[in-house]
């Protein structure tokens, strides 16, 4: 499990086929990355992976097909800046919202506008998903738990703080770029509840 609220900014550096899928490198830049464990869970944009080896700047982990389909780790370049997260310990504050690493779909930037010395951002978003977004609720993009302000039958809003913009890989981050989303858990298991049919696919470990 996560928290949404991302330590460092890495890059991705390297992509090696292996075996029909992928194993990705990826240079932990600003995340501490002290104790790092074999077999530990890190969140990459928002997308839950093993640490299958590590040095002392770096990490490697194994993409399946799935994983690269249905996120966008398939699409992302040699150099892309990553979100980067390790898993939460029990004695963590919670500071963001309970994230799984499981990518439920894939958004899209609409626009980006200064609000004062903050930004406003509109995603869209797949129409399987958008019910489950609600105003004021709580919402993973490319890993970062953020508030929704505004929601529609095409996609939803958020601002971002300067912090957030600044310590996160959405400063390098264009109108027309492709984001992971993951909806609240709570939503997940309401509408189980409720005896609602739930979401088919998502990605993740």
């Amino acid at each position: 499990m996560f928290t949404g609220i991302i330590e460092g900014v890495g890059r991705i550096a390297a992509l090696e086929p292996r075996g029909g899928d992928v194993r990705l490198r990826v240079e932990v830049g600003s995340l501490p990355f002290d104790a790092v464990q074999l077999g530990e869970s890190i969140a990459v944009n928002g997308v839950c992976l093993t640490v299958v080896e590590f040095d002392a700047t770096s990490f490697a982990a194994d993409a399946s097909n799935e994983t690269l389909s249905l996120t966008t780790l398939g699409t992302l370049a040699v150099g892309a800046p990553v979100n980067l997260e390790r898993a939460m310990r029990p004695t963590d504050r919670l500071g963001g919202h309970l994230v799984s690493g499981h990518v439920d779909g894939l958004g899209r930037v609409l626009s980006i506008a200064d609000d004062a010395r903050a930004q406003r951002w509109r995603f869209a978003a797949p129409t399987a998903l958008l019910r489950y977004i609600a105003k004021k609720g709580s919402i993973c993009v490319d890993g970062v738990s953020l508030t929704v302000n505004e929601v529609d039958d095409a996609g939803f809003e958020v601002a971002l703080i300067p912090h957030t913009v600044s310590h996160t890989a959405f400063a390098q981050t264009k109108v027309g770029d492709a984001v992971n989303l993951e909806i609240d858990l709570v939503a997940r298991y309401v509408e189980r509840l409720l005896g609602g049919s739930g979401m088919k696919g998502g990605s993740g470990e």
